[in-house]
């Protein structure tokens, strides 16, 4: 059984980011694992890093709370829309807020610490545009942002991608298909 943390990075509720996270905690409940789900909308926190690594900017009683929860998962979940072609505002000052290096013990004596090392990710993502065209010509950078730059570099290993495309124009069917992959997704704890 996994401690599972699924963290919906879209600023509103009732989307279909929260539709796939529904899906995915439904089945790894099914499957036996432990699961928070972390809806980013309903938080109360400030998104953005006012100090600018400056000065020590303290997280709020909600990002306390889930600062806790990520370092107490074994598998992280991040669900999110692509938005200008990164991630929604939200989410990036989520991360920003929450893993500020002058809040980790080890980084404040100036030591590097993975401080997510030995968790595993699913990162899925949602976009208007075919998800072809955003792997082959631009690159998927968000993605690779969100991978490498921020949860390989934290010490998340492995990451795996799941991306649907041209989310508004799919059918009901693919749109439930989606659904049903996210849930098994979630039993495999994948």
């Amino acid at each position: 059984m996994a401690r599972i943390a699924i963290i919906v990075g879209h600023p509103r509720l009732g989307t279909f980011c929260a539709a796939l996270a529904e899906a995915y905690r439904g089945g790894a409940e099914e499957a036996g694992h432990e699961v928070k789900t972390i809806e980013l909308a309903v938080l109360t926190f400030d998104p953005i890093l006012r100090e600018a690594y400056v000065r020590v900017q303290p997280r709020e009683p909600d990002l306390e709370t889930v600062y806790r929860d990520i370092r107490a998962a074994d598998h992280l979940v991040f669900v999110f829309p692509l938005w200008l072609g990164d991630m929604p505002a939200l989410l990036k000052g989520f991360l920003e807020r929450i893993l500020q290096p002058e809040l980790i013990e080890p980084a404040k004596t100036g030591k590097f610490v993975q401080v997510l090392k030995g968790k595993s990710a699913r990162v899925i993502v949602t976009m208007g545009m075919p998800g072809l065209i955003y792997r082959w010509w631009f690159g998927a950078h968000a993605v690779k942002l969100l991978e490498h730059n921020i949860l390989r570099f934290m010490g998340v290993a492995p990451v795996r991608v799941t991306i649907h495309g041209s989310i508004k124009a799919v059918s009901r069917s693919k749109r439930e298909g989606w659904i049903a992959a996210a849930r098994d997704l979630g039993r495999r704890c994948a």
